[in-house]
Parts: C-alpha cells; structure tokens; sequence
C-alpha cells in the first residue's frame, strides 16, 4: 500500500511539473534496464586465442598419456572438443573439456553429436581456473607459459598421485618433463603428479 501511495505521488508530481505519463513509465524502464544490466554478470574473455591442436598432435598427446579404459580425461581450454573427443571415440573414456567461450563450446558440443560420443563428454563453460578437477586421471593442455605456470599449484592441490598431465607447445617452467617430444615441429610435454612434485612447485610462492 505504501509503495502505492509513493508511486501516485510521484505521478501527481510530475504531471504538476509537466512530465508526461509516457515519459515517467520510459523513465522508469530505462532505470529496470539498468538495473538489470548491473546485475548481470560480466561476460568473461578468453585468455587464449583458439587455435585447434593438429589431429597428429591430438593423437600424439593421448599416446604419450597412455590413456585407457577408465581413465577420466579434462581437456583445460578445450576449444573444438577434439581432444575429448577423440579420447572418447578411440579409448571410450569419459572426457570433460571446460572453455570460456560459449562458441567454442557450441562448436564441442555438435561435434561430438555428429561423432556419437555425446553419451561420453561433456562441455562446460566455466573459468579453468575455478573449476573443480580432482577428478581427472588425465588433463590436457593447450594454453600459454604463464597460464601453465598459473596453473601449477591447482593441479598439485586438486590431482591425485599418479595422474597424468600432457601440454601441446609450452612447457611448466622449472617444473622440468618426464618426456619432450616433437611432433610434425611442434613441442608436446608430459609430467605426472608426485609428492616430491607437489612439495616443490605445488605452492604459490613456487611461481615467483
């Protein structure tokens, strides 16, 4: 009832000072659009551009990985989806593969329909960095230096001993590879979670 009374005396007031009716309600829904906009939440931006993996390093990083049957594989910026998706088709393993960008997730999503794999893969949308992980066997990477070296302490934090990390083209800095190996010219880096792994580069101040 107050509201009511509020809003009736705003309507006598402004017709007292000559406002129009149509222009208070055109008042008022521009101040509800507003409103809304600030609510919503802001569109994050990819921190890498897309670029797909070449299907020869696709194969190349799920061989050096030694993925099998059972294995849980998440693809970090997972772009096309190819590489889950491929696990998926040739391994029959459950893949996730997270990316920002709603396109590119669009994009993995039809290809795996079109591969027949959808029962097997899912596509998320969601920061990386803020997505729970722990429990994947298997991750795979196609970022840049500095998100790899980002990325260290949450792989440390959240994997378990044992499993297995694979990058196409950049490496973890002082986080040294249990194998480097060339493929087509391009680089591709293979590590495994240990203790004495994590008691070295799993913290934050490892990275400095």
């Amino acid at each position: 009832m107050r509201l009511m009374r509020l809003a009736f005396a705003r309507y006598v007031v402004a017709v007292a000072v000559g406002v129009s009716s149509a222009a208070l309600a055109a008042e008022d829904q521009t101040g509800i659009l507003v409103a809304q906009a600030a609510q919503a939440p802001a569109q994050q931006t990819p921190d890498v551009i897309f670029v797909p993996t070449p299907q020869t390093v696709v194969d190349e990083m799920l061989k050096v990985a030694n993925v099998k049957k059972g294995d849980v594989l998440y693809d970090l910026g997972s772009g096309d989806g190819r590489i889950v998706i491929t696990a998926a088709k040739r391994f029959g393993v459950r893949g996730i593969g997270i990316d920002i960008d709603p396109q590119r997730i669009a994009e993995a999503n039809e290809n795996a329909r079109k591969e027949g794999v959808t029962h097997l893969v899912t596509f998320k949308q969601a920061d990386l960095f803020s997505t729970d992980i722990s429990e994947a066997t298997v991750v795979t990477l196609y970022l840049l230096p500095r998100l790899n070296v980002k990325l260290r302490p949450k792989l440390f934090t959240e994997l378990k001993n044992g499993t297995r990390i694979v990058s196409h083209a950049f490496d973890m800095a002082e986080w040294l590879p249990e194998k480097h190996l060339k493929v087509d010219g391009r680089d591709v880096y293979y590590w495994t979670i240990t203790d004495a792994g994590r008691q070295k580069f799993g913290s934050q101040a490892a990275q400095q």
